[in-house]
């Protein structure tokens, strides 16, 4: 009997992004697949004009219906949050889910490149300091983490032992697995995942050479192909080094696509999923 993860995520009516790239990958690898939009948007925002429906009021009335039925789920990912009300919703859901025996994913999406998205607020990164609490395992970029641990971001790039430093950090805060992504290493030419195993209390790091392209939903591809691995019983190692293989191999193909701001198209790549 397949597995059943719940992605809690925005959807967008055009581009493979969040709902949209994570349910083709994750159905692909066999898992049955459930969504709690947490916005509607028109198009990818990478296209500079889009609209954005808050979804808040129906995620509260979906969750109070799906109590009612008893719905459950193996495993929950979260991933673009839109409001404190929403926030809060998300956390004390995921950690009533937690208490049953849900495996908890974050992806906390607030930032990148140093900054803060457009309408996310210092509030919102104190809310998501609780949600990483309730989760097994927290996926932040750079930024990300240095938001959530209060650590300055390197623009120049930082240590393995800095990166340590925020897991550290990112622990206290009652993180268990975290895998920090898109990290730069300071006097190198080599970008670097780095992460920590809750489970041997180990650390670990895998470097990568950066493909000179940007799509959106690269993130959300790398989410579900490192859910997927965990789910099925590998180790963080396994699963984070999966999901780059996949990541990578997809941009490859897609490199010389004339619309990158769609995404990738995620449908005519499922194949990269199982060739290794």
């Amino acid at each position: 009997m397949s597995k059943k993860i719940l992605l809690i995520n925005d959807l967008a009516g055009y581009g493979k992004v969040a709902l949209s790239a994570m349910i083709p990958v994750l159905s692909h690898l066999g898992y049955e697949t459930f969504n709690l939009p947490t916005a509607i948007v028109s198009n990818t925002l990478d296209y500079g004009k889009f609209d954005i429906l808050d979804t808040t009021e129906y995620m509260k009335n979906t969750i109070d219906v799906w109590k009612q039925l008893g719905f459950k789920f193996d495993g929950i990912s979260t991933g673009f949050i839109v409001t404190k009300k929403q926030t809060e919703l998300i956390i004390n859901f995921c950690k009533e889910k937690s208490e049953s025996g849900s495996i908890i994913f974050t992806d906390p999406i607030m930032g990148d490149n140093g900054k803060l998205y457009n309408g996310v607020s210092e509030e919102i990164v104190k809310l998501m300091r609780k949600l990483i609490a309730v989760a097994d395992y927290i996926i932040p970029n750079y930024t990300e983490a240095c938001y959530l641990a209060d650590v300055k971001y390197q623009q120049d790039g930082t240590s393995e032992l800095e990166l340590h430093d925020i897991i550290d950090k990112l622990r206290k805060l009652h993180a268990k697995s975290v895998v920090i992504t898109s990290a730069k290493i300071k006097d190198s030419n080599s970008m670097s995942v780095v992460g920590f195993d809750h489970k041997t209390s180990s650390y670990f790091r895998i470097d990568y050479q950066e493909i000179p392209t940007r799509f959106p939903g690269t993130g959300d591809i790398f989410s579900a192909v490192f859910i997927a691995m965990i789910m099925d019983g590998k180790t963080i190692y396994q699963a984070t080094q999966k999901a780059m293989n996949n990541v990578k191999r997809m941009l490859e193909i897609n490199f010389e696509n004339v619309d990158k701001y769609k995404g990738i198209p995620i449908e005519s790549c499922l194949g990269v999923l199982k060739d290794e």
